[in-house]
């Protein structure tokens, strides 16, 4: 999966004619540790990821799509109040972490109700950068990643989902 990301975005081109430079001044952006917590309610779900920008140039996630809903929205949760976003950031040599109570996607007027197990493909799409398309495991409705004990140390949080992905995700 992070294979093809980086693969797609290897192919993008830059339209400032400048060739040497242009390359370090690219985002390059990779997904880790996505899940959806198996829904509770028949017309919606959460989405969590950690997006990391290892490119010279900052992004924006602008919108996310998936077969499995009719709309996914960016929200933000700040205070225990939910709020929808336009975009989130995704700085260069940074970090955008999706996290149950903090920022997250919401798919929502759900055409099928994703059961545990399954992956639910999304589509995530950015400012600068191509789409990437991941498959996105569905967890116990109770799910959190390793280490995530609810606290807002984000950065903490992030390290620790990069090895959970990966032991949750091997076959």
């Amino acid at each position: 999966m992070a294979l093809a990301a980086a693969l797609t975005l290897a192919g993008c081109n830059d339209d400032s004619g400048s060739s040497g430079s242009a390359a370090a001044k690219k985002p390059e952006i990779k997904v880790d540790g996505a899940y959806i917590p198996e829904p509770t309610m028949d017309d919606m779900a959460a989405g969590f990821f950690t997006l990391t920008n290892k490119g010279g140039a900052a992004d924006r996630l602008t919108a996310a799509t998936s077969d499995v809903a009719g709309a996914v929205t960016l929200h933000s949760t700040k205070g225990g109040v939910m709020k929808e976003q336009k975009s989130f950031d995704v700085p260069a040599g940074g970090e955008l972490v999706l996290a149950s109570g903090g920022n997250h996607l919401m798919l929502e007027e759900l055409k099928r109700k994703p059961k545990r197990g399954e992956k639910v493909a999304m589509t995530l799409h950015f400012q600068k950068s191509d789409p990437i398309t991941v498959e996105v495991p569905v967890k116990e409705a109770t799910y959190r990643p390793e280490q995530h004990d609810g606290s807002s140390n984000a950065s903490h949080d992030t390290h620790m989902s990069h090895t959970s992905h990966a032991s949750h995700t091997s076959h």
